[in-house]
């Protein structure tokens, strides 16, 4: 029987599935649960060991003595019990030697309350460790998801790009000395694979599974690259996209074209016959939560990360394997497979995919086609929405070569809509502040127009990024502007509040009028269709040496009429 401690199990159940054999184990009560979990395990050998600062250097030993390091635990109990490690872990990380160090803790909230035995483990081997990690005890299936991910992203960090110690801090609480579960869980692992470079040298069990998937899916994030994406790139993405189903947001540099996929999702829920079984994730972050929502709820589906660092980034919860690789030549590969099988059919003839998979991209496509067509009908009323739809419009039919920077929050999801090509956006954080100076910055470095689309509190709280003598005329910022954080009126439940307008929105009667006077920049302002096409025009048209500011001024409960409109006009 084992303990009956969540974290505990957990922790158990992937030092097995990591090939963890070996355990020094010191003596104490609060690490008793993982003791004795160690010691039922029939996959696991202990080796008791009472002085701390002794036990470190025989778990060093028992790793260098089988000629080439393997990774060997050392379990100790709460308090400078762990400090007394430290000696041994500064050893290992100097040498290089794969030691994985278990501290039992307090609960935090014990921490520096004068309870018996307490002191902040989380980071206390400092630089010593190449990983550190405190891992939660679960209540609820995201924290046991979140358990599992700490202790796998810890043992994966033992041996990524050499090798060193990492540290599992475990805090339990009492009662202690429950050993009710019958058997260990079943624990995903998770999996890093290397990319050598060479076309067959590619994770082949993913390439494989992604080509024999019934329902394949590939997912780009926002993305940042020097490639250059001519003929042969849209080539490639079509014959990608013609075997599975390519999300992609404008803040993905691989854009190609609009894909309406928030706005799918918003009409088919999480209906089953849309869940890919295979995703390809590559990029960064993903600005749609419906995504993100439907792709965690696709329980079964074999996720890969494709990273260049190797990263564990398991957004949508169900991470199979991380290959650290260079995500564009991977997808190439993949192409490159695909085309090796061309070359043993009949001459002439194209691979096609299995009959469900080619099923499934044509669901999709049907329905990513119905609702561009939707998209393309929808005009809406004078708003923010209606603002960006006839920026983007006419920015579309310039002959000139822009950059365009979207400010977080509502402005980015506008550009989720109708935006037609790569977008900047600082979606690292996601926070408001520095998107105008993040466009101003970029304005210095080059004579193109540089155009920022920007809610009223970002632009408020950025405004000295025009307080700036090197600004040129190729900044152009269009100014949105409807006395209040918007998004907050998206939030179900937060209407109830009556902090919300005043304290949480931020709600606001001020103008950019001021601010652009005092800083030298060229200001028009909109407040119904004609002066917004013609405020459009000017933005997009007038040769300054100074920045232009188009300020749109809007109702607030228009906006957020407008925007539920749009997104009810898919479920018809």
């Amino acid at each position: 029987m084992y303990s009956n401690k969540e974290n505990v199990n957990i922790l158990t159940a992937l030092l097995v599935k990591h090939f963890v054999r070996h355990v020094v184990v010191c003596p104490g009560s609060r690490n008793a649960p993982i003791v004795h979990n160690l010691n039922e395990c029939p996959d696991i050998t202990c080796y008791p060991v009472t002085d701390e600062r002794s036990a470190g250097f025989y778990a060093l030993g028992l790793a260098l003595g089988a000629g080439a390091p393997r990774a060997v635990g050392v379990c100790v109990t709460s308090g400078t019990a762990l400090l007394n490690l430290l000696p041994a872990v500064a050893e290992a990380y100097y040498q290089q030697v794969p030691l994985v160090v278990i501290s039992a803790d307090r609960p935090p909230q014990w921490i520096d309350q004068q309870d018996g035995q307490t002191l902040p483990q989380p980071d206390a081997l400092g630089r010593f460790v190449r990983k550190a990690v405190s891992l939660p005890e679960p209540r609820d299936d995201e924290e046991r998801w979140y358990c599992n991910r700490l202790v796998n992203e810890a043992l994966l960090s033992v041996r990524h790009h050499g090798l060193g110690p990492v540290h599992i801090n475990v805090p339990i609480s009492e009662p202690l000395f429950e050993f009710t579960a019958e058997a260990l869980p079943d624990e995903r692992k998770i999996v890093r694979r290397f990319d050598c470079g060479e076309a067959g040298d590619v994770d082949e069990i993913m390439i494989r599974h992604f080509m024999e998937a019934k329902r394949p899916m590939i997912v780009i994030g926002q993305t940042h690259s020097d490639m250059i994406y001519d003929e042969e790139w849209r080539s490639l993405m079509s014959f990608l996209a013609a075997r599975a189903v390519v999300l992609y947001e404008p803040l993905c540099n691989y854009f190609l074209a609009s894909v309406h996929f928030e706005e799918v999702l918003s009409h088919v829920g999480n209906a089953e016959a849309y869940m890919p079984d295979v995703v390809l994730h590559l990029g960064g972050t993903i600005v749609s939560k419906r995504l993100k929502k439907f792709l965690r709820a696709a329980k079964h589906a074999k996720v890969y990360y494709l990273d260049a660092e190797g990263r564990v980034c398991d957004v949508f919860m169900h991470l199979t394997e991380v290959v650290e690789c260079l995500p564009a030549q991977t997808l190439w590969k993949i192409r490159y497979e695909y085309e090796k099988m061309l070359a043993g059919q009949t001459e002439g003839a194209a691979f096609h995919p299995g009959v469900e998979a080619q099923s499934f991209c044509s669901l999709w496509r049907q329905q990513l086609e119905k609702a561009a067509s939707v998209h393309q009908s929808f005009v809406p009323a004078y708003s923010q929405m209606a603002a960006v739809k006839y920026f983007e419009e006419q920015l579309s039919l310039r002959p000139y070569k822009a950059a365009v920077h979207y400010a977080n929050s509502s402005a980015i999801r506008l550009a989720c809509i109708y935006a037609r090509h790569a977008v900047f956006c600082n979606r690292g954080v996601n926070g408001i502040e520095g998107s105008l100076s993040t466009a101003a910055g970029m304005s210095l470095a080059t004579d193109e127009p540089v155009f920022c689309v920007i809610g009223d509190l970002s632009f408020f709280y950025d405004q000295n990024a025009l307080w700036n003598q090197n600004l040129k005329g190729n900044l152009r910022i269009l100014l949105l502007n409807n006395g209040r954080g918007g998004i907050f009126n998206m939030l179900k439940g937060l209407e109830q509040s009556p902090a919300r307008d005043c304290l949480v929105a931020a709600e606001h009667h001020t103008t950019a009028a001021g601010i652009c006077q005092q800083n030298a920049v060229a200001y028009h302002q909109a407040a119904d269709l004609q002066s917004l096409h013609e405020g459009i025009g000017w933005l997009l048209e007038t040769e300054s040496e100074h920045p232009l500011l188009l300020e749109v001024l809007t109702d607030d409960a228009a906006d957020e009429r407008v925007y539920r409109n749009y997104y009810r006009s898919f479920s018809i």
